[in-house]
């Protein structure tokens, strides 16, 4: 499948049929930071204030100031107007005036690192991973995979192991984040696919009929070191890219 790239510069148009993913290195000089800073509500500027490390609070900054000036751009709205709510399991959504607007969106960050999912009238998720050296994948793999998923990662060569780690950890959470519940599902309720190489694809699924049916998993490409997918509602979207510049 083909990946088409957009830009922040210039007008941006989202058709129904099309799932734009963005990223954006959260490395900001100062300068930029208090830029940012600018247009978050109080509830974000605490949120930020309270991460004991600075620079964390810096990239949750970025991270959220970026979300405003790109929905902003989809809805021609001032980044600083944009209103949230949660939803009943605590993922993000437009309220106030653009509640209605069918605008959808999910916001992953790592590390350095954030994407950005942008749909219109189509639920989606997205997560990006930092692979961590010292996590015991095999461990974790046993307490929250699926078996199917354990069995399939243990089959593999132990020097890929830690990237179908990776590769089943994100599909997971894309999936999850799409449906808006996170961490209320259990995570050994459904499986996905984690072989390097293989297509992303959602397996199996006991949550509810026709799951897998109504979800499409894709792999993404991001920066070299991190791991990353995209899940959204039907099979008839196209994924484009793109790579938000700021200034």
């Amino acid at each position: 499948m083909r990946e088409i790239e957009i830009y922040s510069h210039g007008d941006l148009t989202l058709p129904e049929n099309e799932v734009h993913v963005w990223q954006v290195d959260l490395e900001e000089p100062d300068g930029r930071v208090d830029a940012f800073w600018q247009v978050l509500n109080r509830e974000e500027r605490e949120r930020a204030g309270r991460f004991l490390n600075r620079a964390h609070g810096a990239h949750f900054a970025v991270a959220h100031g970026v979300l405003r000036q790109l929905l902003g751009r989809y809805l021609d709205a001032a980044p600083e107007e944009l209103v949230f709510t949660c939803g009943e399991h605590g993922k993000p959504e437009l309220a106030g005036r653009h509640g209605g607007s069918g605008l959808r969106f999910n916001l992953s960050h790592s590390h350095r690192l954030a994407l950005y999912a942008v749909t219109w009238r189509r639920a989606v998720g997205v997560d990006v991973e930092y692979p961590r050296p010292r996590v015991n994948i095999e461990s974790l793999a046993e307490r929250f995979f699926a078996p199917v998923e354990t069995e399939m990662l243990l089959q593999l060569a132990a020097e890929r192991r830690r990237e179908g780690f990776y590769n089943c950890w994100t599909r997971k959470e894309a999936y999850l984040k799409a449906r808006g519940e996170g961490i209320t599902v259990p995570l050994d309720s459904f499986a996905v696919s984690l072989a390097p190489g293989e297509p992303a694809e959602l397996l199996s699924c006991s949550l509810e009929v026709g799951e897998v049916e109504r979800w499409r998993l894709l792999a993404l490409d991001t920066q070299e070191g991190y791991t990353a997918a995209v899940c959204a509602e039907g099979d008839d979207w196209m994924l484009r890219r793109g790579e938000w510049r700021n200034g």
